[in-house]
């Protein structure tokens, strides 16, 4: 499962980046109870037990086939930092909705294609997370843009509403990701809570002019992804809960990148040319991991061992 960056600044809650970057589960049914293993990232601090993420997953999604595992056993190797708005979370989710549907295929209960698979993934790791931000780029990789049908869009179209949907576009071949990660921690729900009810008529206009920019900055004219990474809905407001991302994302942008919050922060983000990609770590100086990453383009893979 890749890592992700929600948002790109614009995109609010409907763009995400899927970044290779990947956390690694191996799942099987065995005796009673649940065993887990975790390495690297969020070893000795997340559950280890039946309260695991990806367990939790695992469990009610075989629940929902009809399938009765005695036990579960899961070896989670993590490299995705926890808490930097880099899609840890989603990773997990979908990876324990890849993992059950993997083991329901090798027990004979489903017989998907990869469509059919990819479209459940998809709508239940959304129901999980609240929105499909950060889950689109795990379940299918690349440059993602998804949107969740509701009433008030297709009324009168039964069944319709709560449908989950994604388009994966191809990024420009020039494009790098870079992601400066503090030491820090955020949760992504204090970072939510820092957003107003409301904002006003002009800086919405202006934030949805430059998402449509952004669409073609990334996957056509990187030269203009500066001007296409500005918004005004939500990095302004969640800076005191990370004044020093919000430092740094002035001294990057003063200098001609375009960096965002990466998610709900507290990562910058910068999608930056090849050439220029090495400059970040200059600019962000000492106290921050840079990783400089490529782009995934593929989400999720599942397979089945003997």
């Amino acid at each position: 499962m890749p890592a992700t960056s929600a948002n790109l600044g614009p995109g609010f809650d409907s763009f995400g980046l899927a970044l290779e970057l990947r956390d690694v589960v191996q799942a099987r049914t065995g005796a009673e109870g649940t065993r887990i293993e975790v390495h690297g990232e969020g070893a000795g601090k997340v559950p280890a037990d039946a309260r695991h993420l990806v367990a939790r997953v695992v469990r009610e999604e075989l629940a929902a086939a009809g399938f009765s595992a005695p036990g579960l056993e899961l070896v989670c190797r993590n490299v995705i930092p926890h808490g930097r708005g880099l899609g840890s979370s989603a990773s997990a989710i979908v990876a324990g909705l890849a993992a059950a549907r993997a083991l329901l295929t090798a027990a004979g209960v489903v017989d998907e294609d990869d469509a059919q698979t990819r479209d459940r993934v998809l709508r239940e790791a959304t129901r999980w997370e609240g929105h499909p931000d950060n889950a689109a780029p795990a379940v299918v990789g690349g440059f993602t843009i998804a949107w969740s049908a509701h009433d008030d869009a297709h009324p009168g179209r039964p069944g319709h509403p709560g449908a989950v949907h994604a388009v994966r576009l191809g990024v420009h071949p020039d494009v790098r990701a870079v992601v400066c990660v503090p030491d820090t921690e955020l949760a992504t729900s204090r970072a939510r809570a820092l957003l107003p009810a409301t904002v006003p008529h002009a800086d919405a206009a202006l934030t949805a002019g430059r998402a449509g920019l952004l669409v073609h900055a990334l996957t056509a004219d990187p030269d203009l992804l500066l001007e296409a990474t500005v918004e005004r809905l939500h990095q302004a407001q969640r800076a005191p809960a990370m004044p020093d991302t919000a430092q740094l994302l002035d001294r990057l942008r003063r200098s001609g990148l375009a960096a965002v919050v990466s998610g709900a922060g507290p990562s910058a983000l910068v999608l930056a040319p090849a050439a220029r990609a090495a400059e970040v770590a200059g600019l962000a100086g000492p106290g921050w991991r840079v990783l400089d990453l490529p782009i995934a383009t593929d989400g999720v893979r599942a397979r089945v061992l003997d």
